[in-house]
């Protein structure tokens, strides 16, 4: 009986201690990197292939194929893109 009773306490203990307000982060609003580290690149593709977004010149997930760069909005869009890549591109 003092076994459950011990292990409830520290139970409750414990999902109150996770239970706590995550901490408020203030995040960045624009990337403030120096011009002459960043670069800017035209795609290949003015839509991500995958998903149809849009794509932007500041992308980080790219792929080139065939000496052209193709931009991706995320690592999975990249990564389909990548599995098969002539069902994607365009002719």
């Amino acid at each position: 009986m003092k076994s459950k009773i011990l292990l409830t306490a520290l139970l409750s203990v414990s999902l109150l201690a996770c239970a706590q307000e995550t901490p408020k982060v203030k995040h960045k609003t624009k990337n403030k990197a120096s011009k002459s580290t960043v670069q800017t690149v035209k795609f290949a593709n003015a839509v991500d292939p995958i998903c149809h977004m849009k794509t932007e010149p500041d992308m980080k997930d790219t792929a080139v194929y065939k000496n052209k760069t193709y931009g991706f909005c995320s690592s999975y869009c990249k990564d389909e893109f990548k599995k098969n890549p002539e069902k994607y591109v365009q002719k």
